[in-house]
Parts: C-alpha cells; structure tokens; sequence
C-alpha cells in the first residue's frame, strides 16, 4: 500500500453511487476497491464514466448484498450492480486464472487484491483505490509507468499474452491513445504473440479496432504498430504492408464528439480500407463479423473513392469543374446521403497525399467544389424519384412492365441529368417512346 498525494485524492473521487455500493460491501465485512481503467484515467487527469470494483466477496454473496442485480459474468465472478438510476456497476471477485486458452481463462475465487491484479495485463491497470480508507494499491508501480509515458506487462510478458492474445493489440491502443511508449520487451512479446493472433475470435478483432477507431486521436499510431508487429499480417492479411499514407488518411478525418461517434469509425474504416480493390473490402469486412451496414456503407465508399477521386483530382486542376453536367452525373453516382461522408474520405486522401509531397487538390479547392455539388444535390433531380413521371405514367403511354421498364426509367434519368430543365412529364414521355422503341 502507498500513500496517495493529496491531488491523487481529489482525482480520486469515484461517483456518489459507486461509493455506496463500495461502502454496503465494506460494512458486510469484505474488502473492496476500485479498479482498472478508471483509475488509471483518473491518475492521468481523463474523467471515466465507469468505475468497476474488485472485491473479497463471491458472486452470490454480493447479489444477496443489493436488491437489483445483473449476472453479467458469474463464471468469472462478475456481477452488475444497478444503482437507483438503473445505471449498472460491474463488481467482480477477486480471482487468478488457473487455466487459459489464449481466448478463454478459468478463474478461481478467494484470491488476495495483489493476486487478482497480477492476473491483469498491464501496470498502468494494475493499480487499485480503496475509496473507503483512501489507499492506493500498486504493487507493480503502474503509476511510475503512467509518469514515465510506458505501458509495460505485469510480470513476464509472453506469459500474459499466452493468457490473452487480446492483449497485445490492447497494448497497441493504450499506447496510441495515451502517446506513450511500449516498453521494450512488452513490444518484444507482441511480435512473438502476433502469429498466434488467429486464435482471437473476429468479434473481438473487430471489437478492438473499433475502439481504436473510436478513442485514438490518431489511430496511424496504432494501425502503424498493427503492421510493424505482424498483428496485420496475422488477422487481415490485405492490410499487411499497408501504405502510410493511407494511415495518414484516417488521421485526417474528423473528430467530431460522442453523439457521431459510429461515423467516425466508419470513416476511418472505409480509408484504411480504401487501398484494397473494392472487390476485397465486403470479403474484409464480413471476415471481421461487420453488420451489413457497415459492409455496405464502407464498401460503397471504397468503391466511389477508386471510381471517382482520380477524376474529382483532374477536374479540379482542369476546366472540367466548371462543367455542371459532369458535376450533376457525379453527384448523382455518388448519392445525395452520401455526398457529405464521401466528401471527408476525399478530403482526407488528399490531406495525406499532400502532407507526403504527392500532387493533390487543395483543402480550399475542394471546399469550393463540394459547395456547387452541394447545391447541385438538392437543386437538381439525380435519380428516379426525381423524376416527373412514374412508371404508372410510362405504361398509359405503351411502356411495357418489366426489364424494359427499368431500363427506360435509367435512361430517362441520364436524360434529365444532361439538363434538368428536359424534366417535364411531355419531354419525359417522349423520349420514354424512343427509348422504348429503339429497345425493341
């Protein structure tokens, strides 16, 4: 035990709830502490919503101690606690793992507060707060590490990682997110572990670079180290030696706060993919357990980027922006809901593309674009919807249901897209007649 500093105190102060439920377990006679990534958060000054307690008391003791319970995890001796908000405290029994798997540990109960945190991964986790008595317990000096800007294993790395392969990509995130650095033979044992990083199941791959995406100001710190590592060639072969700048690419994009969150990641994902041939991405994505949105909406992305950003670049180093029937086809390909997320992912490869010295459109050029293509978008008509007439109106005048149909609706939108003012229910009725006759 050590005594904490008076702004480690302050810096301390889980919430009122937090503290009743440490306070209920005090007073039933069993030990408990705040632990994990709270704390450490706390003691580099970051606020955290989620404060998770350790304590000496077994599951079921601690669900006849409150009245409204969760088993979130009674095989590893978890139990979620809901406070009178129904917000839910996670309180585990401190446990030591007997068995592993590299996915899957076997723990076992009524284990000391030094054993349980020496089953954790790194020393910057492995520091305990007693909010009761106010002490600090860091038997492995994590907070020297935090001071030292180092994520470092407890005990002997590889041995940790054997535990959970998880980990080393754990390692990756902390030490981007933070700006620190991995201690030497941490990052040795990552490279060992890399090869073994099949063993993790997608979900958990996937779960991972997600909060890459999501919590890492500059996930290329990361992404960088996924490659150096081999943890790339292990889990997404496709990204193995993949290019700086398009790391740098998903540093440019946004940062926007919590409520956008989901599109940040999506962003980020579609331009760490974007250097993929599009037909590998929906292959990438479904391996990783992505949801069918996503794989959609980063898939299309990618596609749009390969199909149009070469030509965006031209056009605007050309008097071919000027052209608004060229721009009107393109914003009709790229899609009014689309428009404003394609217009970042482009934004961001020609960031990256500059910041290296390679020939790229100007932040202000493209602005100055984006903003005709804006307007463009919700002026003129860019799709079948838009059109003044249905496909009621193409059979009253001879149109046949069916392929036909759908193929005269297509042309008439390429129509109108040359010059909007041809969309009137006469212009569009006869060109449908021609188009239909020269199909047959």
């Amino acid at each position: 035990m050590s005594a904490p500093s008076p702004r480690e105190v302050d810096a301390l102060r889980p919430p009122a709830a937090v503290l009743d439920i440490a306070r209920t377990l005090h007073r039933a006679g069993y030990e408990t502490w705040c632990v994990g990534g709270a704390v450490r958060d706390a003691l580099l000054g970051i606020s955290h919503l989620d404060w998770d307690l350790a304590t000496a008391a077994r599951p079921e003791v601690v669900r006849k101690l409150f009245r409204r319970t969760v088993p979130v995890g009674l095989q590893f001796g978890t139990v979620g606690v809901l406070d009178a908000a129904g917000h839910m405290h996670e309180v585990t029994t401190f446990r030591r793992d007997v068995r592993t798997d590299g996915r899957h540990a076997e723990v076992e109960f009524g284990v000391s507060l030094h054993d349980d945190l020496a089953r954790r991964d790194f020393t910057i986790n492995a520091i305990a707060w007693d909010p009761i008595g106010e002490r600090l317990a860091d038997p492995f000096d994590g907070r020297g590490d935090l001071a030292r800007g180092l994520v470092r294993a407890v005990g002997e790395p590889d041995e940790r990682f054997r535990e959970d392969r998880l980990r080393a990509l754990r390692a990756i995130r902390f030490a981007a997110r933070f700006g620190f650095t991995i201690e030497s033979h941490t990052w040795d044992a990552i490279g060992r572990s890399a090869p073994h990083l099949g063993r993790l199941s997608a979900e958990r791959v996937k779960q991972e670079l997600d909060k890459t995406m999501e919590q890492v100001m500059r996930p290329s710190a990361a992404l960088a180290l996924w490659r150096e590592s081999g943890a790339f060639g292990t889990l997404i072969a496709a990204l193995r030696d993949v290019p700086d700048v398009i790391l740098a690419a998903v540093d440019a994009l946004p940062v926007p706060g919590p409520p956008t969150r989901p599109l940040r990641r999506t962003l980020r994902l579609a331009a760490l993919l974007s250097g993929l041939d599009p037909r590998e991405v929906p292959r990438v994505l479904k391996a990783l357990k992505s949801s069918n949105l996503e794989v959609s909406t980063v898939s299309t992305l990618v596609s749009l980027w390969h199909d149009l950003g070469d030509s965006l670049a031209h056009a605007l180093a050309t008097a071919q922006a000027d052209d608004e029937r060229v721009l009107r086809h393109w914003v009709a390909r790229i899609g009014r809901l689309r428009l404003a997320a394609f217009a970042r992912l482009a934004a961001a490869h020609w960031w990256a593309r500059r910041e290296v010295g390679q020939p790229a459109p100007t932040a202000a050029e493209w602005r100055a674009l984006y903003r005709r293509m804006v307007r463009i978008a919700f002026r003129d008509p860019l799709d079948i919807a838009d059109l003044a007439v249905d496909g009621d109106d193409l059979r009253r005048v001879g149109v046949p249901g069916g392929p036909l149909l759908g193929r005269v609706l297509h042309g008439l939108v390429a129509f109108v897209l040359d010059d909007p003012a041809r969309n009137t229910p006469d212009a569009l009725l006869a060109e449908a007649t021609r188009l239909a006759a020269e199909a047959r």
